[in-house]
């Protein structure tokens, strides 16, 4: 199930950074290009801002659902 979401996040990934190539092409010159790439940053930027939010409201739920409680300045242990 992990290998499917991390593949369609992927190929999302790649259908928006195929879209705006296609837009920076169409735009001549350089500060076209600029903007194109500025405004694919800004878009992944705000995809990376949703999936993180998406996480922290999942965890959250988890946490709640297990009673599990984040002591001050305790921290789960990694393996």
């Amino acid at each position: 199930m992990k290998k499917i979401f991390w593949v369609s996040i992927g190929i999302g990934i790649g259908v928006l950074a195929a879209r705006r190539l296609a837009a920076a092409k169409d735009m001549v010159g350089p500060d076209g290009l600029n903007r194109a790439v500025g405004r694919f940053a800004d878009s992944l930027h705000d995809v990376a801002d949703a999936f993180r939010a998406g996480m922290n409201e999942r965890e959250t739920e988890l946490k709640t659902a297990l009673g599990v409680a984040d002591a001050p300045g305790a921290h789960a242990p990694r393996h």
